[in-house]
């Protein structure tokens, strides 16, 4: 019940109401990204809210509607599109952050990766591999300092089976 209370006061309040100093963009250059809420963020890629709902009120409604940000991750333009208050613009440009943010955690380091362990193989691969819905048979390309020089994908398999025959490892 204070929970839906707290939603109700939330959306009547505009963003232009917020003291300029408790205002998501003012906190972020004031404090920094890492100081404001997942509600605050999505708030700034939104960039407005409309003229009965805030913008802050519209992105603490995506993440009730994805019950956080781990679902978020995985929405598509129609999921989105869903929500009252966001079009395909807004939905485009949250779903652009996510993938820019993906990228980004997906990086490796310049230098090359040294597998030494079959950890550090599943390590190497592991933020990729992580959430897809299928197996996946992928090969390490390594040269005599055992440092990846390529790594490639020979086969998807089903939801836990993938059946490689050794000359499809050979051949790349």
């Amino acid at each position: 019940m204070k929970g839906s209370d707290q939603l109700t006061t939330t959306s009547s309040i505009m963003i232009r109401d917020v003291p300029k100093e408790d205002r998501p963009r003012e906190r972020l250059l004031k404090h920094g990204a890492h100081h404001l809420s997942n509600q605050e963020l999505i708030a700034i890629m939104l960039g407005s809210g409309s003229r009965s709902e805030s913008v802050t009120a519209l992105a603490q409604r995506i993440l009730i509607h994805f019950e956080g940000i781990m679902l978020l991750k995985d929405a598509t333009v129609e999921e989105l599109t869903a929500i009252k208050g966001i079009g395909a613009a807004k939905a485009v440009l949250i779903l652009s952050a996510i993938e820019f943010g993906r990228r980004l955690h997906q990086m490796k380091p310049v230098e090359r990766y040294v597998i030494r362990s079959p950890e550090d193989g599943a390590d190497y691969v592991m933020e990729e591999l992580r959430d897809l819905k299928q197996e996946h048979f992928i090969c390490l390309f390594l040269n005599t300092k055992n440092q990846v020089l390529h790594r490639q994908t020979i086969f998807i398999g089903s939801l836990n089976a993938s059946i490689v025959h050794p000359r499809e490892v050979v051949r790349p």
